[in-house]
C-alpha cells in the first residue's frame, strides 16, 4: 500500500501511534507506582503482606516498565523502532502472564492473585500486538 499523500512513509498510522503512546503512558504510570507505593501497590494487585524479595522484585519489575515506556515514547515517530517497542513490550506482558498462568497452573497458593492479574497481563499482551499489528510495513 502506498503512503497517502502528504505523509511521511515511516511515520506510524496515527491510531498505532496513539496506542503505542497510552501504552507507554500507563507502564510508567504504573512502574513509577512500583516504585513509589509498592506495598500499597502489590496489596492492589492481591500481595497481601509481601515478603521483602517480593517487594524488591516488584520494584525492578518497575524499572523495567518506565524504561520500557520511555523508550516507547522515544521512537513514537519511527514505525519500525515503535514496532519494536511495541513487540518487545507485549512480549514482556507475555512473560508476565506466563508467570501468573503457571502459579496458578501450580497451585503455588496465590490463584486469586493470579487470576486477579492473568486478565490485565494478556490484555496487555493483545494491546501490543495489536499496536505491533498495525506497524507491520
Amino acid at each position: 500500500m502506498r503512503p497517502a499523500e502528504g505523509t511521511q512513509p515511516d511515520r506510524p498510522d496515527d491510531l498505532a501511534r496513539t496506542g503505542a503512546i497510552a501504552i507507554a503512558l500507563g507502564r510508567i504510570g504504573i512502574g513509577a507506582a512500583a516504585l513509589a507505593v509498592t506495598r500499597p501497590g502489590l496489596a492492589a494487585l492481591g500481595f497481601e503482606d509481601p515478603h521483602p524479595a517480593t517487594v524488591v522484585l516488584a520494584r525492578m519489575a518497575g524499572v523495567r516498565d518506565v524504561a520500557l515506556g520511555l523508550h516507547a515514547l522515544a521512537v513514537r515517530d519511527e514505525r519500525d523502532r515503535l514496532r519494536e517497542a511495541s513487540v518487545l513490550g507485549a512480549a514482556v506482558d507475555a512473560g508476565d502472564a506466563f508467570a501468573f498462568g503457571a502459579a496458578l497452573a501450580a497451585r503455588d497458593g496465590i490463584d486469586s492473585t493470579a487470576l486477579r492479574n492473568l486478565p490485565i497481563a494478556a490484555s496487555a499482551v493483545v494491546a501490543g500486538a495489536w499496536v505491533a499489528s498495525r506497524l507491520r510495513r
